[in-house]
Parts: C-alpha cells; structure tokens; sequence
C-alpha cells in the first residue's frame, strides 16, 4: 500500500493533520494503535449523565477550531457556556472563595490580602524585562503581579490548564501571550486594557462544546476520512527511503509513504525516531507527562448544598489539597446531568501528586467524595461514580522546551519529509492542538507539490484524496493483498 501521507497517531492532532491534507486532494491514511481514534477527547454517557475523559470545551477565540467544526457540519450540535457560570472560585484557607469574574473581581473580592491587591495596582509602574535568562511562570507573575498572586491565582491556575507546577514551567512555552504583551506594552495591565477597547471578552466565557461532548469532534473527522482511518495498528517501525518511507505494522503488512507525520504522545515519538533522528529522540524523550485521573460524579441536587455557579474550582498547591480542581460539568453546559441532578469531574495527580492519580479507582473516588463532601457541602453517596486514569497525562512544557520544540520542528529539514505535530508543541487545549494540526498540514502539502513538480507528476489525486482509493486498499487488506 502506497501513500501520499501516512499520520501516525489518530488522536485530534492526527486527525485533523490528515483531513485538512486530503481536502486538499492528497492520499492519506491514518495508523491509530487503539481501537478507537480520538486520543483523550473522550465523552462517554453513563445513563443521562455525560462524562467527558479528557478536555471538556473548545475556546471560541480559536479561528482554527470555529471554521473546522463549520465544515463539519457541527454548528448545529454546538452548546454554548450555560448562563449558571457567575463566578469563579479558588480555595483559601481550606474553603472556597467566590470572586466575581469582573475584571476588577480580584480586587473587590477578599481573596488576596490588602497588601497583595495594592501590589496588583502597581503592576504598571514595573519595567519590563529585557533580556536574561528564561522565567519560570512563577518568577514571571512573581516579578509583575508579587508573589502573593503568584501563589495564589496563578499556581492554580497552572494547577488546573495544565496540570503542573508554576515554579517549574517555562513562561516562554506555557504562556507566552502575556510574554508578549509585556514586550509590546511594557505592562500585563495596559495590554488587558488595550484587549478590551478593541471588544475582547473575558476568556474564560468564550468557551464551547457540543451536545453529546468534545469527542464530537474527532468523531467528525474520523467519518469524513472514512476508510482512511486505520484503528488497532501498531506500527514496529519507520524506515526512511530514497523517495518517502517505509513503515512496518508487524503482521498487518507495512506502508509505503512519501511525507511521515508523527503525532502521538512524546514518548511514542521517541520510540518511532528512535534510530532515525537522535536529536529527535531526546528531545522528545525529555517532555515529561505525569500520571492524571478523572473523577467523574453524579449527584441528586438536593444533596449539594453548593450553588454550583461557576465553572468549577482551582486549588493553590499550598492548600495541600488532594485535587487540583473540579468542573461543575452540569453548569457548563447542558444535558450533562439528567433533570434534579447535578455531575462535579475532580482532578487528581499532574505534576502535584503523580502517584495518588494512580491509586485504585475505589480510593480515587473517596477522595474526591471526601472533597466534595468538605468544599461543596455534597450529602450522602454519589448517584454515579466513574474514574478514568491516564498514565500520561498533559505535557510539561518545562524550562527549555523551547530549545526542545525547535529541535523537533527542525527534524523536517534534516529528515526531509518527516514531520511532528501534538500537544506538546504548542498546547495541550483542543484550540491549540487544530492551530498546529492546520500548520503542520500546510507544511506538508508545499512538500508534496514541490516533490512532484520536481518529479514533473501531478501534485494531487482528487480521487484519492477523497478516500476512494483506501477503500479499494481495505478491500484488498480483507482479501491479504498487503504490499
């Protein structure tokens, strides 16, 4: 079997690399090892109630991820953030603050000490950095906000998008808007303020899903590829040849590529490279993902005592909480919870507690309903209890992941043709994940149209690139016709 593009790994990245290259008339297949593609977009329905496994909303700033669901046909299914999400609450002093989600809602709300809101009034007065050595997302909020912030809104905050430590991440790699509205503006403040003249919402209300989940989406795409989509295959090796690559399935046979693009999990790609690019290799290698669960629980409103109006709750890691943070997920967005209940997802082990995400689901589930229990006021037993562990969990863009991600971006120009792209690049957020994915593609078909007008071929196979050609390949699978 020959093709144009062969996408390792079927998760969103994967997904969405291979359709924007076959709308644009190229031959693809994607090799997904599980069973099922989608990666960690996951959303299960248990009864009336939805679970979501992995990520549970789509940020409406993305441009990218507004015009793929278009073309998806998705606006329909489209659910916006509920009316219910009023406030935002942190944990202080072993008890949940509400802070009002105004602009102004951290100065007006008792959460940070009188000192520390002063702190955050001079934080224009600061002069911006030039130059040195690289921040970690402590030091940078540290330096302009004071270390009270620091700690105990932005730790959270890193806590929950991310799953890390702030005094370990690079503020470069991890977030580096605000680096760049320190550059341009020469203050955090009078960029927020230059943001909202020009019309922008808070983001944290711009946020979406879809009626039955964020696995909607790469349900989408894995329709439109149809046979394209390859699940169950585990590919033993990736050969590089004079004109494309070699890939070998073991006993599914093996694939014959021109471009190779890798998307999987860090560690996969350290394997895979494994043999074709050293520096590749480490770099991948050195991207940590600590272990992370799921808690998902369904309760009868009447057993929680908590209005449950906001988004969920981030923990500051000095609170010494088990959970970094809980969703309220049937406030966010409707049909998560059947009619008088209610459905809390907590989150357990990141960067925080690596070892306590992998303790026994019964154990894992008592925690959470012991926390809910003190922080929420939830009486009695759960109607419903699931848990989902990852033994990978998000990405740690660590001090140095820039170095890392240029490394592996530049493996297309020393192994013409072979090309990264996933949530360790750029982002682990679904927005983050189609920006590259939408890059990557573009990358791949100026290759293939530069190759074969220097092979004087034509560029692309409308045909094929439709699918209908890896329709007549599984055919000829069923029948053992493997090349």
């Amino acid at each position: 079997m020959t093709v144009d593009v062969a996408v390792i790994g079927g998760g969103v990245s994967g997904l969405a690399t291979a359709y924007e290259l076959m709308t644009k008339g190229h031959r693809v297949v994607v090799l997904e090892r599980q069973v099922r593609a989608g990666g960690n977009a996951i959303s299960e329905r248990i009864g009336g109630f939805l679970m979501e496994h992995g990520p549970s909303s789509v940020n409406a700033a993305s441009a990218e991820a507004g015009a793929l669901a278009r073309s998806l046909g998705l606006d329909g299914s489209r659910c916006e953030l509920g009316p219910g999400v009023r406030y935002r609450y942190l944990v202080g002093h072993q008890a949940l603050k509400r802070i009002s989600t105004h602009p102004l809602g951290l100065l007006t709300s008792n959460y940070l000490s009188p000192r520390a809101r002063l702190r955050l009034l001079m934080e224009p007065l600061v002069p911006p950095k030039r130059g040195g050595a690289e921040e970690t997302v402590a030091k940078f909020w540290s330096r302009r906000f004071g270390a009270e912030f620091a700690e105990r809104v932005v730790d959270p905050l890193v806590g929950g998008l991310l799953a890390g430590k702030a005094g370990e991440l690079s503020m470069k790699a991890a977030f580096p808007a605000p680096l760049e509205m320190e550059r341009r503006f020469g203050s955090i403040s009078r960029g927020v303020l230059s943001r909202r003249r020009a019309g922008a919402r808070m983001p944290g209300r711009r946020l979406y899903s879809w009626r039955e989940g964020i696995a909607t989406l790469p349900r989408a795409l894995a329709t439109q590829l149809g046979p394209a989509v390859r699940t169950g295959v585990v590919v033993r090796r990736l050969r590089p040849l004079p004109r494309g690559f070699r890939i070998e399935l073991g006993a599914a046979g093996t694939i014959e590529a021109r471009v190779v693009v890798v998307a999987t999990q860090p560690h996969v790609a350290a394997a895979l490279l494994d043999g074709v690019d050293s520096s590749a290799v480490e770099a991948a290698a050195a991207i940590d993902a600590p272990p992370l669960a799921v808690a998902f629980l369904g309760y009868r409103r009447r057993q929680v005592d908590h209005p449950l109006d906001g988004l969920g709750y981030l923990s500051p890691s000095g609170e010494k909480r088990p959970l970094t943070g809980a969703l309220f997920c049937s406030t966010m967005f409707p049909g998560r919870a059947p009619g008088g209940h209610v459905a809390l997802a907590g989150y357990v082990g990141g960067a925080r507690m690596p070892e306590l995400a992998k303790a026994p689901r019964e154990e894992l589930i008592a925690v959470v309903e012991a926390e809910f229990q003190e922080l929420l006021g939830v009486r009695g037993d759960p109607v419903i209890a699931r848990v989902h562990q990852w033994p990978r969990g998000l990405p740690q863009y660590r001090l140095g992941h820039g170095w890392r991600v240029k490394i592996l971006r530049e493996l297309e120009q020393r192994v013409p043709g072979l090309f990264v792209t996933g949530n360790y690049l750029v982002g682990p957020s679904i927005a983050a994940c189609l920006a590259q994915a939408k890059e990557t593609s573009a990358r791949v078909h100026a290759v293939l149209i530069d190759r074969a007008a220097g092979a004087g071929e034509c560029p692309i196979n409308p045909v094929q690139g439709l699918g209908v050609g890896l329709a007549q390949d599984r055919d000829a699978r069923r029948h053992g016709a493997i090349e």
